[in-house]
């Protein structure tokens, strides 16, 4: 890194009432540099390395170009650790506003985030407060030195873009990903906002170029508190808060197309605040067409065909055998997904395949995330809420399914199941699933299967497939999260376990409560007021392969997207972030603080 330092003013300056007075040369600053991002430290960023004339507890200000830094980050003896990772710790605002730090420094580094520009010069000026105590005392000594420093030469993103948050993504599975798709969610100031969707851009940083690339990006789901805190002012009309408790927010859900190498952490940029950006059109394989509810979804890996209806995914194709779809269109709707449900005699046994429609539908489509959401009521059933959700991506051979069931008021029921597959019983010939108790994949060949005979397997399985070894195509699900829990009541599940069953259809299920299929099949189960049952599936199309394994792509698939990329977001501290912290107590009383050296309350 080229560097040029041109002055160097050493100054010692003591508090009113200082006995000694310190040794010009006591303060070293042994390096002071512009620094790329990194996992460990992910924004453009000031260095200083100090050397201390003794270990002393120390507060550090640093001025960059006359704009004193709000925040900087102490490292103790020069170690910044292990920088191809995100860092363990982290001293935010709030805690600094909060309790003071008590550590002994001799030889610290201080860090700043600096949004420097390429090859320009900066003033640097930084400012130590040795304490012998925590609390500022007559004897504390300010040590001050400036210096000169240039930047590195490598381009940065467009400067037109004012701000940027930094995000690390971590691989942990040993799998290298391409364009995986990433969400999060980002919080902004209103001033700083101008129109999200048109400014943000998402920008992938090369750690051994330094170079910014661009990546396609979406931005949705929009937020705005626009509400300021009043200080609440008492009877006189004065506040009796020194700060705000919160500020007016605006946030947004962001979604990315991300490269990581395996067991890898990369940083990625968030720019915004440019009111000036122009709309931004990014092209992947992912189309969306239809009207919603019966929407139909692509990309070059498959195709899904939503129920007109319903909205329930209703026909499924793997553009490598388009000759071989699947569906079911045999009972009823007909669809392929059913769940969630529950039969509650003497009103008819009711899914949510069964919406004509539902009472709630929304829709997005984009380049990096499409999604179709149902929700409402169950059909005759008032007293049971339940959503449906699907997430689609581009270039990805799955697609995700969340489904919720609220009970608002407890209902009797002989049948409340989830997850529920159903196919055409000749499309299929084999099933494939981990089982638990065996520890090891049971693979079943379903056309010997007698009707109405159910196959089990634990209620938690990890995965299971269908698949046709004559057509070469398979259809699995991957779960992701299954939960079930209860508010004002525990949950009462009947002996839940998973399930496959066969006669003119073949499905699969699971079973949260099914006294319907137990040995006793008309007890009713309660399904109490408050309990909340959510789980989440990837569905995956695939080719089988030859060999003793034709569900192999499933282990594959199940080990990436059960270890999903790990997100750290890392924001520089605004300057209107106060410096001090007000925590609003449900009772006046103790804060846990009282007597604690290091607090500042």
């Amino acid at each position: 890194m080229k560097r040029l330092l041109l002055k160097i003013i050493l100054t010692v300056a003591l508090l009113p009432g200082i006995c000694t007075v310190a040794n010009a040369q006591a303060l070293k600053l042994t390096n002071l540099e512009l620094n790329y991002p990194n996992p460990a430290i992910p924004y453009y960023h000031i260095k200083a390395d100090i050397n201390l004339p003794s270990a002393s507890m120390i507060e550090v200000e640093m001025t960059v170009n006359g704009k004193t830094l709000r925040y900087t980050d102490l490292r103790s003896e020069h170690d910044l650790g292990d920088l191809n990772h995100p860092h363990l710790t982290n001293r935010p605002p709030s805690g600094s506003g909060l309790s003071q730090d008590n550590v002994l420094y001799l030889t610290p580094s201080v860090i700043g985030w600096v949004k420097w520009n390429p090859g320009q010069q900066y003033d640097v000026k930084l400012t130590v407060r040795m304490k012998k105590t925590l609390q500022h005392a007559k004897n504390d000594v300010l040590l001050t030195v400036s210096k000169k420093v240039t930047a590195p030469s490598a381009a940065v993103y467009d400067t037109a873009w004012k701000k940027y948050k930094s995000v690390v993504l971590s691989e942990t599975a040993g799998i290298d990903r391409k364009a995986e798709p990433v969400e999060l969610l980002l919080p902004f100031y209103p001033d700083e906002v101008h129109d999200l969707k048109r400014e943000i851009r998402v920008a992938a940083f090369d750690p051994q170029t330094h170079s910014v690339t661009e990546v396609p990006s979406q931005v949705y789901d929009i937020q705005e508190y626009l509400v300021e805190d009043d200080l609440a002012p008492g009877k006189d009309g004065k506040p009796t808060r020194d700060v705000p408790v919160w500020m007016p927010t605006v946030t947004a859900r962001v979604a990315f197309l991300a490269d990581v190498p395996a067991r890898n952490s990369r940083v990625f940029f968030v720019f915004y605040d440019n009111k000036d950006a122009m709309v931004k059109t990014y092209a992947t394989d992912l189309r969306v067409q239809g009207e919603a509810p019966g929407l139909q979804i692509d990309n070059d890996y498959l195709s899904v065909a939503l129920h007109p209806k319903s909205g329930h995914f209703d026909q499924l194709t793997l553009k490598s055998k388009p000759q071989f779809p699947f569906y079911h269109r045999k009972e009823t709707n007909g669809a392929i997904h059913w769940n969630p449900e529950i039969y509650t005699p003497p009103v008819p046994w009711t899914h949510t395949s069964d919406w004509d429609p539902p009472q709630h539908v929304q829709s997005l489509t984009g380049p990096v995330i499409a999604f179709s959401d149902v929700w409402g009521n169950l059909r005759e059933i008032p007293q049971v809420d339940a959503s449906v959700r699907y997430e689609f991506f581009p270039g990805k051979p799955y697609f995700i399914s969340t489904t919720n069931l609220r009970i608002n008021e407890t209902v009797q029921s002989l049948a409340l199941r989830n997850a529920e597959i159903v196919f055409k019983r000749e499309l299929i010939t084999h099933a494939a699933w981990y089982d638990v108790v065996r520890d090891s994949v049971i693979e079943y060949d379903v056309t010997k299967m007698p009707d109405l005979t159910d196959v089990k397997m634990q209620d938690d399985v990890p995965w299971i497939s269908f698949y046709n070894k004559e057509t070469g195509v398979g259809f699995a699900g991957i779960q992701l999260n299954y939960s079930n829990a209860g508010l004002e009541n525990r949950t009462r599940l009947l002996n839940p376990f998973f399930y496959i069953t066969g006669g003119p259809w073949i499905y699969w299920a699971r079973a949260l409560s099914l006294s319907f299929l137990s040995s006793n099949m008309q007890q009713m189960i309660p399904v109490m007021k408050g309990n909340f049952f959510t789980e989440r599936w990837a569905y995956l199309l695939y080719e089988t392969e030859k060999g003793a394994q034709p569900y192999a792509p499933v282990l594959s698939w199940q080990k990436t997207l059960t270890h999903p990329l790990r997100i750290q977001l890392v924001e520089e501290v605004d300057d209107r972030v106060s410096k001090s912290v007000t925590e609003l107590y449900i009772e006046k009383g103790k804060t846990g603080w009282e007597g604690r050296e290091t607090g500042r309350h």
